[in-house]
């Protein structure tokens, strides 16, 4: 940490085995206090954890083979960690992970989260994207009604606005950009809870994904699906949050950039 600034970053690298240079450089380069990562595809044994560590990081990992599968790094000990999201106990897609990190003045509730795609929609994916998200509207009231301070961080695939999409029209009828999946956003931010981002940049041209498909880089058809939501008093060590776009243009970039925050803490 640089003087009482939390760099905190998320990050879907989409797959560890494809990221195992591309990971280990950015984190050089950023120098994020705490890495918040998704679709890693790794079972916990099989994630690199030596690779972290030895760059100062403790790790901790919700994974599973091939698909999915969650991460925290931090520089700060993790405490109290729990993978998994309450509501449905027949859930078995690793997609969920919660640890506490104490900093010099407060101490925040990490929840690290990969929200489920839900394509096709409509039909049983995305009912079930749904219905995570009603799982997450719980936790966040319960984290709220507790007076924790918390943030949850991640892959959401969840475009809020068309703002948030160069060609929003191309994704109308898809379960990222459905009515019913913004306004499930909405409900989120309706609990008090601020997009990072967009409390520090407004208008279009932002975005966290592009296709690996149809040259959607070197176009910049992108899409903003991986974001922080703040819990109040966080919102109020909120410095900064930015996307380190440049990432895409990378050898061997995942089809998502890292975005971070900077708390004072």
């Amino acid at each position: 940490m640089q003087g009482a600034v939390m760099k905190i970053a998320t990050f879907n690298i989409n797959g560890i085995k494809a990221r195992i240079d591309a990971l280990p450089q950015w984190l050089d380069e950023a120098q994020p206090d705490v890495a918040i990562l998704q679709e890693i595809k790794s079972v916990d044994e099989g994630f690199p954890r030596e690779l972290f560590e030895d760059r100062g990081y403790n790790v901790e990992t919700h994974g599973q083979k091939s698909f999915n599968g969650v991460a925290i790094l931090s520089k700060l000990p993790l405490e109290d960690v729990v993978r998994g999201l309450d509501g449905d106990e027949t859930d078995e897609q690793a997609r969920y992970i919660e640890a506490t990190v104490v900093g010099d003045k407060a101490s925040v509730r990490l929840c690290g989260l990969y929200l489920p795609n839900g394509n096709p929609a409509p039909g049983p994916k995305f009912d079930y994207k749904l219905a995570w998200i009603k799982r997450l509207e719980q936790r966040a009231r319960a984290l709220l009604a507790d007076e924790t301070p918390f943030l949850m961080t991640g892959d959401f695939n969840i475009i809020p606005q068309a703002e948030d999409a160069a060609s929003p029209a191309a994704w109308r009828d898809d379960a990222l950009f459905r009515f019913e999946t913004r306004e499930a956003w909405r409900r989120l931010l309706a609990l008090g809870l601020t997009d990072a981002f967009r409390a520090r940049t407004q208008g279009p041209g932002h975005y966290s994904f592009w296709d690996y498909q149809a040259g959607a880089w070197n176009r910049n058809n992108g899409i903003r699906i991986d974001h922080f939501l703040l819990s109040p008093a966080v919102a109020d060590m909120l410095k900064d949050c930015q996307i380190d776009k440049e990432i895409r243009a990378r050898e061997k970039p995942s089809d998502h950039v890292p975005v971070w925050v900077d708390l004072d803490f």
